[in-house]
């Protein structure tokens, strides 16, 4: 029971100190909003917009978690503020449970406000929204794992904010938000497969205009082998470069 009020308390903390500071709550809906209304405004047609809204999607999620969380985790390690959560009565993985669960819930709400917007364009019904909610969570989940990753291998927030621009932009291109795998050269198809972005852009791209090319299972699968692998890869870092 203490693990868990100490969990609750560190995510109330962090939501207060970070996510919910106007400047934050601003960029959280200006980024996905000018962002939508650039592609959608582009686009001609209500096809279309059904076409690019799960790019838009997954590009808020990505953005919004991992921006959030390489400032989150750096500046804590920095200020040295992270060093006094480890003496709290919780394991180091609820810990770091406790301080990703903030961005995972900011990416969420992102996802969805290109939703609203699409909403008052085109007709989306005959989506499957549990699907979408749940290919929107184990997206945020992974981006958010990823941005833990690039924090705790990096020392200050600018190096985060560079090192996350390393891994965003090309996951632009080559994860099949706007330009399908299949008309990416042959030779950079590969990089596309071991990206986690891919696999929750194509279960929304199967959800909302059945333009996927994997099974819907077999994305969540592979999706939650990301999740586990850069959890772990983070906790192993974290217990070899910030626990002495």
């Amino acid at each position: 029971m203490k693990s868990w009020i100490a969990y609750w308390n560190i995510l109330k903390k962090d939501m207060k100190n970070y996510y919910l500071k106007p400047p934050n709550i601003s960029w959280g809906i200006i980024f996905p909003v000018a962002w939508t209304l650039m592609f959608f405004i582009k686009s001609q047609s209500t096809l279309g917009i059904r076409d690019i809204l799960p790019g838009v999607m997954s590009m808020s999620i990505l953005f919004g978690t991992t921006s959030m969380l390489a400032v989150t985790i750096t500046f804590e390690r920095k200020s040295r503020s992270f060093e006094r959560l480890l003496l709290a009565p919780i394991s180091l993985n609820l810990l770091m449970l406790s301080k990703t669960t903030g961005a995972i819930i900011f990416g969420v709400i992102n996802a969805f406000i290109p939703v609203i917007f699409a909403s008052l364009i085109t007709d989306l019904t005959g989506i499957n929204w549990i699907l979408v909610f749940g290919s929107v969570l184990f997206i945020a989940i992974t981006s958010t794992f990823l941005g833990l990753f690039i924090a705790v291998s990096v020392s200050e927030v600018f190096e985060a904010q560079t090192f996350s621009n390393f891994f965003r932009f090309p996951m632009i291109f080559l994860c099949g938000l706007f330009i399908p795998i299949q008309s990416l050269p042959v030779i950079v198809r590969p990089l596309s497969y071991i990206l986690p972005l891919t696999y929750g852009t194509d279960i929304l791209k199967s959800t909302i205009n059945g333009t996927g090319f994997l099974p819907v299972w077999i994305n969540f699968l592979i999706l939650i082998g990301f999740a586990l692998l850069l959890f772990s890869i983070s906790i192993r870092n974290i217990k070899e470069k910030w626990i002495y």
